[in-house]
């Protein structure tokens, strides 16, 4: 039983560290239409069979912020303080970037 939870643990790991760059690109997509926040992004991911917990979408948003590629905003909502982000125009330039890159390594692995 121990060996099976190890496992699922290591191809979890591996999961993240595969697909966390996505997460970050698909994040940033959506904030280039319209103002997201973490539970949005939560499910919204999920229906791409993506598992995102709060303890890795907000580390996910706040790097973002730090790093100049998204700004965000605090709203009370229903007495709860929510934060809103939305895309920078650093953040638009990599978005533009990684869209480019993942569309000639997409047809690449493809072929």
């Amino acid at each position: 039983m121990e060996k099976s939870n190890n496992q699922k643990r290591y191809k979890m790991t591996l999961n993240r560290k595969f697909f966390l760059g996505f997460i970050r690109i698909h994040i940033l997509h959506h904030a280039s239409q319209e103002e997201i926040y973490g539970v949005q992004m939560m499910d919204e991911l999920e229906k791409h069979g993506y598992d995102i917990s709060p303890g890795t979408m907000y580390p996910i948003l706040h790097s973002l912020e730090n790093e100049g590629y998204l700004k965000s905003r605090k709203e009370n909502v229903r007495g709860k303080i929510r934060r809103y982000y939305k895309i920078t125009s650093k953040g638009k330039k990599i978005l533009i970037q990684s869209r480019q890159k993942a569309a000639e390594l997409t047809r690449e692995v493809m072929n």
